[in-house]
């Protein structure tokens, strides 16, 4: 891939509402058969492919215990545990045991200076879960947490296909996580090229990006 990010241009693909009733591979084929070729990109959102996967739960139907009511007061508001709910989710995902640990890691860096313990320690892939509101309607009701096996939908589809593929977490601060990625590229290059979200899970209803190269002869 060309190291002069001008060079490509982000095709935005709308799509239907992805469910849990949706095979993601198939959704990915369908809308950029006519638009992917040889040389492009395929970016997926994280959040949809959860979402298919099953790993989206209404707020309002999880039960929080009072580990999780007691733990969600220390995380930065703006994060993704800030909720009793969505610590719930976490707990039960990685347990409590590592949960606490990484309580303990956060309050310990804390005291020197440092952040990002509790990621470190709990799991990073807990930074992941979107709570209420990190998407479009009706998931805005919903905590998604992070896709499962990533690196085998991306392989799947770059088989399919011939086409790379990448599934990436993306904010509006700049903020960008490569989840997998199968194919010729480099990672380091695509995630200055996605810097600029061009993905929208909003009203936008585009989670998924075609990167095409604008000047192939460079």
């Amino acid at each position: 891939m060309s190291q002069n990010n001008s060079n490509w241009a982000p095709v935005p693909i709308r799509t239907h509402l992805i469910t849990e009733k949706d095979d993601i591979v198939e959704v990915v084929l369908r809308y950029t058969s006519s638009v992917a070729e040889p040389g492009d990109v395929i970016v997926i959102a994280e959040s949809p492919v959860a979402i298919s996967q099953g790993r989206a739960y209404l707020s309002s139907s999880v039960k929080s215990g009072l580990l999780a009511r007691f733990l969600c007061k220390f995380p930065n508001k703006d994060g993704s545990l800030a909720t009793p709910q969505a610590m719930q989710l976490a707990i039960n995902e990685v347990g409590a045991f590592r949960i606490l640990l990484g309580a303990l890691a956060a309050g310990l860096g804390k005291a020197v200076g440092r952040s990002g313990d509790f990621y470190r320690v709990a799991g990073r892939e807990l930074a992941k879960i979107d709570d209420i509101a990190g998407t479009m309607p009706p998931f805005d009701r919903f905590i998604v947490l992070w896709p499962k096996n990533p690196k085998k939908i991306t392989d799947e589809i770059y088989k399919r296909t011939g086409i790379t593929t990448v599934i990436a977490d993306i904010n509006d601060i700049r903020c960008v996580d490569i989840l997998a990625i199968s194919g010729i590229a480099s990672e380091k290059e695509i995630i200055e090229i996605l810097k600029q979200n061009p993905l929208g899970n909003d009203d936008q209803q585009t989670p998924i990006v075609v990167l095409k190269k604008i000047n192939k002869g460079r």
